[in-house]
């Protein structure tokens, strides 16, 4: 029987908190030895206190925050998977897009998203199509891959069985397409996460629809720094927990292709 600290699943979760366990008690005894000012750098202890003191309203920024970090996944992957199935169709037609998918890609979202505010008059829906942009590619490129990695010899046997194209999409390219489709989702997932903090930074939106951005922009100009710290490390939890989700949906949806 395999020990318990000696089992995977227990390792990948045991080892990471041993090194963050490490690491706060580092910090915290540097900013108690040397007398860190917690306006300059806080310590664990001063960043837990203003989390407790202020959680009211960090919840309340941090729900504001994933919904619109949500909203954003959910509109990359639709349109993502679309594009993608658009382009497998015809070369011609990846050939002639593609450079404007990765245009959006390089292209930085703080030079976009002051025009997207502007043009989009909701602030809600100007947040969710600069994450939006943001995340659309990893899918694209992803799943665009996936569909064209189909074995020869089972495409020549859909052919050969005069197989429709809707067919061979629905049938061959998509099961084939799975796993490139979710490592693209698990990038997405971060990066629409990303996407939603840039765009409130830029829009810089207060009142009910305030994220964590707007919380962390308040505290640095009023010189709290602990509850700037406090946000940062919501916005690190919100992050964990969407890779986490990604990755329990892909573990599921790939089940029956794990080795026994």
């Amino acid at each position: 029987m395999t020990p318990l600290l000696h089992r995977p699943a227990v390792s990948r979760v045991l080892a990471p908190a041993l090194v963050g366990l490490l690491l706060l008690g580092l910090w915290q005894a540097c900013c108690t030895a040397w007398q860190v000012p917690s306006y300059i750098f806080p310590a664990p202890t001063a960043i837990a206190g203003s989390l407790r003191a202020n959680l009211p309203a960090l919840l309340h920024a941090l729900l504001a925050t994933m919904e619109v970090t949500l909203v954003a996944l959910a509109m990359a992957v639709l349109a993502g998977t679309l594009i993608a199935f658009l382009f497998v169709q015809s070369r011609a037609i990846e050939l002639s897009l593609m450079p404007y998918a990765i245009m959006l890609q390089v292209t930085p979202i703080v030079a976009v998203a002051p025009l997207i505010i502007i043009l989009v008059k909701n602030i809600f829906w100007s947040l969710v199509l600069c994450a939006t942009v943001i995340a659309l590619f990893p899918v694209i490129s992803n799943t665009t891959l996936g569909l064209r990695s189909v074995d020869p010899g089972l495409l020549a046997f859909f052919r050969m069985n005069q197989a429709s194209r809707l067919q061979t999409l629905w049938r061959l390219r998509v099961p084939s397409a799975l796993p490139f489709f979710l490592a693209g989702l698990r990038v997405s997932a971060g990066l629409s996460l990303v996407g939603a903090v840039v765009a409130e930074f830029v829009a810089g939106t207060g009142g009910r629809s305030a994220g964590l951005a707007y919380e962390i922009l308040q505290a640095s100009f009023q010189l709290d720094i602990p509850r700037m710290f406090a946000a940062l490390f919501l916005i690190t939890l919100a992050g964990i927990a969407l890779t986490l989700a990604t990755a329990a949906i892909s573990r599921w949806l790939l089940r029956d292709r794990q080795p026994d």
